[in-house]
């Protein structure tokens, strides 16, 4: 089958490689039909990460079974199924609190697991004709026959769940407001998230023109920080106010603004700057504990300066960590069918699988209008 393959920083290639087989009576193969480029994926793109030539990217995967192995109970051949990026055993003692993202069975040493994604288990990624699916019954969730809601169901993968996590872990409630660092696919998933759950204004800060344009297309509010202080934009916009929560979807490879260079930590200083005392942080953006690329030794070991002090003294809360998809995407999948939400506002372009190499560089480079990608093998 065909995959793309990690050949080495800011390269990639569409190869021929082994098809997967069942390997395990819990599991079943997917014949591929969308799979997006993933902003993480990026960061293994980009040789931020210790990722190995060869690994298989994509790890928002949706397509039709194909093939089920003999102990599979609820899915048959035919049936349509997207696969929560976390890879996830169900029985563990974290599964079972619901907290797949950090299962401890899937990926033995660590806690957590999820495919084509460096350290995090061997298995391989979706952007490929077929994908295995290791304990199906758990992993993969049934969606309607057809084709319809195609680009919102593949987003159940990752982003849509993701964003949604960042305003769960922000606590965000009916009427309160919200700023928001990155307008990339989680942030904005955060921002649709968060007018979801009610919230009365919500600021979502970035720079590239076309990410803003849809942040604003969804009745958020637009902060370009390459025209200033992103803090003292909002501060002026609200009359010297800050807001009640803060959700940080860009990570460690932040900007800092008016200056053209990274600062992991700029994003965590202007939250700690904007958020009201007492508000809470919501943290999904990527974090990681080696940073081949770091901009300084602390920040290759994965240490970040922050003002702590100025967190303690205001009361601040933070959390964080990856999305545990599975906690979502049922009842996220039965807001789509229902109507009430369509997140695939977010997807920009449909791109030939044979044509990965050239849509990692665009999206990359955020040229061309490139907001979020869904391979099409």
């Amino acid at each position: 089958m065909k995959a793309v393959v990690y050949k080495e920083p800011f390269k990639v290639a569409v190869e021929e490689v082994p098809d997967p087989k069942i390997q395990h009576p819990n599991d079943v193969i997917v014949r591929i039909t969308s799979t997006c480029i993933c902003g993480s994926d990026l960061h293994m793109y980009e040789g931020r990460t210790a990722a190995p030539p060869g690994l298989i990217f994509g790890h928002e995967n949706l397509g039709i079974v194909e093939e089920v192995g003999s102990a599979v109970t609820t899915l048959k051949k035919g049936d349509r199924v997207v696969m929560p990026f976390n890879v996830a055993c169900g029985f563990c003692k974290n599964c079972e609190r619901g907290f797949t993202g950090f299962c401890l069975t899937v990926n033995p040493g660590f806690a957590g697991g999820a495919y084509g994604y460096v350290a995090m288990g061997p298995y391989p990624g979706g952007q490929a004709e077929y994908l295995r699916v290791p304990y199906a019954d758990f992993n993969a969730l049934k969606l309607p026959p057809g084709d319809e809601h195609e680009d919102d169901f593949v987003l159940l993968a990752d982003i849509f769940p993701t964003g949604y996590h960042g305003a769960e872990l922000a606590q965000v409630s009916p009427g309160e407001t919200v700023v928001i660092f990155g307008a990339g696919p989680v942030g904005a998933m955060a921002a649709y998230s968060c007018l979801l759950r009610g919230a009365s204004e919500v600021y979502v800060v970035d720079r590239v023109p076309e990410r803003l344009k849809k942040i604003e297309e969804i009745g958020a509010i637009p902060i370009d920080f390459s025209k200033g202080d992103p803090v003292e934009q909002i501060r002026q916009m609200r009359g010297g106010d800050g807001v009640d929560k803060g959700i940080d979807a860009v990570g460690y490879q932040a900007i800092q603004p008016g200056q053209d260079k990274e600062a992991p930590s700029a994003v965590l200083e202007a939250l700690i700057q904007i958020v009201n005392p007492t508000g809470i942080l919501g943290i999904p953006g990527l974090y990681v504990p080696a940073d081949p690329g770091g901009v300084d030794p602390h920040a290759r070991e994965g240490r970040l300066l922050i003002s702590f002090g100025k967190l303690f003294e205001k009361g601040l809360r933070l959390a964080t960590g990856q999305c545990n998809v599975k906690r979502y995407n049922r009842y996220l999948r039965d807001l789509i069918i229902a109507g009430r939400a369509k997140p695939s506002f977010i997807v920009s372009h449909h791109v030939p699988l044979d044509n990965a190499p050239t849509a990692y560089e665009k999206f990359d480079k955020r040229v061309e209008g490139y907001t979020k990608v869904v391979l099409k093998p």
